[in-house]
């Protein structure tokens, strides 16, 4: 089975994280480090909708997608993982395996079409829900033999 998705590459210094920046203190994802974050995730998920339709996922397909959030308490994604389970998705949140200061949320999402609007939609969502729980939205994967 051949899993395609957005993951993460850059491991973050002391939960810091990528565009630490912009961040406000105390905030682990602030609202122009989201911005940032939806752009790049916008602009790729064409580019893995084009590796799906090379194995046969077509535009009238729904898949469950996996999720990938981080953030630096576990209460924060608890609050998070909590809200996504309300929506039936099957999530969990732990401690990180990259850093022991930042925690992830990861799981499944209920189906979701195979369109760019859907999608876009979709990510949309994903990082609102983040940003509201002080979450940063890391990216999805999906396995199109489900």
């Amino acid at each position: 089975m051949k899993k395609l998705g957005a993951c993460r590459a850059i491991t973050y210094d002391e939960g810091a994280g990528m565009f630490g920046f912009f961040r406000k203190p105390g905030r682990y994802h602030a609202e122009a480090q989201a911005e940032a974050n939806l752009a790049q995730k916008l602009q790729t998920n064409p580019q893995i909708l084009a590796q799906l339709r090379e194995h046969g996922v077509e535009v009238d397909r729904a898949l469950r997608l996996e999720v990938f959030f981080y953030t630096n308490t576990l209460e924060k994604a608890e609050a998070l993982a909590s809200e996504l389970r309300q929506t039936e998705y099957d999530v969990n949140a732990r401690v990180s395996a990259h850093s022991k200061k930042e925690f992830v949320v990861t799981g499944w999402s209920t189906p979701v079409l195979m369109t760019e609007e859907a999608l876009a939609e979709w990510t949309r969502g994903m990082c609102d829900a983040g940003l509201k729980h002080d979450c940063e939205f890391d990216g999805w994967g999906t396995n199109p033999a489900q």
